[in-house]
């Protein structure tokens, strides 16, 4: 038994000196602080620089629909290209309605030969009444008559005006400018109002664009120091600009236009609409554009440098240091940028120290050295 014990001590000593051993070591790695270069939280006066992606929309645009049936002889236009106002883009066949013009014509010539008649009549008839040569009766017939040729030409004239009209009707002109999109009626098609051709084409004016920017409620009223919505957002937004495909930013500067009416519930967002001018119609309804503006007026913002922002599977964090030189890991909420800084909406407040390098190699409660290298 006593041989027994003293093994049994002898194999827990050794465990103990080999924990000891690994404490001890451990102590020793932790002792040494890793040298970091570290910012001081700062607060800024900046304007609030909100970034939007958006498609963009046109101006407003025109449905081209015939207002009369018939059979369509010639398109006038490119697919896709810019046409003018007054540009001719569709031409139908034109005989039906050419017909019921000579037709109406013809009918307006007889009409005024029988008016003509009519007042001649009349014109005779009123100092033979006074002579009592002919009856009142006859003097009242040859009255209605005069009248009634009289109205026989105001309808015939305007039996001609409308056959001119729909006559005029078979040539489509463009009455906007902008760019024609494509028809799927070809020659020969039967088109107009109650056809599957009832709508030819849409012209959409770009000359200026359209874009939506959705600004969720809570940001909305912290900028602009409301208290509830409001429909007149004019001085709301400012430097408007708008990136391009190639990253570059377009040469115009966008402008407010109007509010949607609407607070969409979904998302509890206003849409604020601004405009961009498109002379050269560099930009396209449809694309996607990437727009920055400013809201509001500049106010206090607590700000760290990028290089301090640690970013992984949508979590965004930063290494605080505390007074005691040990790390701590704190979650931030991210606003935008402004130059080399990142705007934090949460999580870090003014005057506290974050660590600028060696990120990856911090963990929770280690002991750093600040450098400012």
């Amino acid at each position: 038994m006593l041989r027994r014990s003293k093994k049994s001590k002898t194999v827990v000593f050794l465990l103990i000196a080999a924990f000891a051993t690994s404490c001890n070591h451990r102590a020793n790695s932790t002792d040494e602080p890793l040298n970091i270069a570290y910012a001081r939280v700062e607060a800024m006066m900046l304007p609030y620089t909100k970034q939007f992606i958006a498609p963009i929309s046109a101006n407003y645009h025109a449905v081209i629909q015939p207002r009369i049936s018939g059979f369509l002889t010639n398109s006038s236009f490119s697919n896709g290209m810019p046409v003018k106002q007054g540009q001719l883009i569709f031409t139908l066949d034109d005989a039906p309605q050419r017909a019921n013009r000579l037709a109406a014509e013809a009918s307006l010539s007889s009409a005024k030969a029988k008016a003509v008649e009519a007042k001649r009549n009349y014109e005779r008839a009123i100092p033979l009444a006074r002579i009592n040569a002919i009856s009142q009766m006859q003097l009242d017939q040859y009255t209605a008559e005069n009248l009634a040729a009289i109205a026989s030409v105001k309808s015939a004239e305007q039996n001609l005006h409308n056959a001119k009209l729909d006559e005029s009707y078979t040539r489509i002109y463009s009455p906007i400018n902008g760019i024609i999109s494509s028809s799927a009626a070809t020659a020969g098609d039967y088109v107009g109002p109650g056809t599957q051709f009832s709508e030819l084409t849409i012209i959409q004016n770009i000359d200026t664009v359209s874009i939506d920017l959705a600004i969720p409620m809570r940001e909305y009223l912290a900028e602009s120091g409301r208290t509830s919505f409001s429909y007149d957002n004019t001085s709301l937004l400012s430097d408007i600009r708008l990136q391009v495909a190639d990253g570059s930013l377009y040469p115009e500067l966008g402008f407010y236009k109007f509010t949607r009416q609407q607070v969409a519930s979904e998302s509890g967002t206003i849409v604020l609409v601004v405009g961009f001018r498109n002379p050269d119609y560099t930009l396209k309804a449809g694309q996607f554009a990437r727009v920055t503006a400013t809201i509001g007026a500049p106010r206090k913002q607590i700000v760290v440098p990028q290089r301090a922002i640690n970013q992984i599977q949508n979590i965004t964090s930063v290494w605080v240091i505390r007074p005691d030189s040990t790390a701590e890991y704190r979650e931030v909420r991210l606003g935008d940028t402004s130059g080399e800084w990142w705007i934090v909406k949460e999580g870090i407040a003014e005057g506290e120290v974050v660590a600028t390098t060696g990120l990856q190699k911090l963990h929770d409660g280690m002991k750093v050295s600040l450098t400012t290298k």
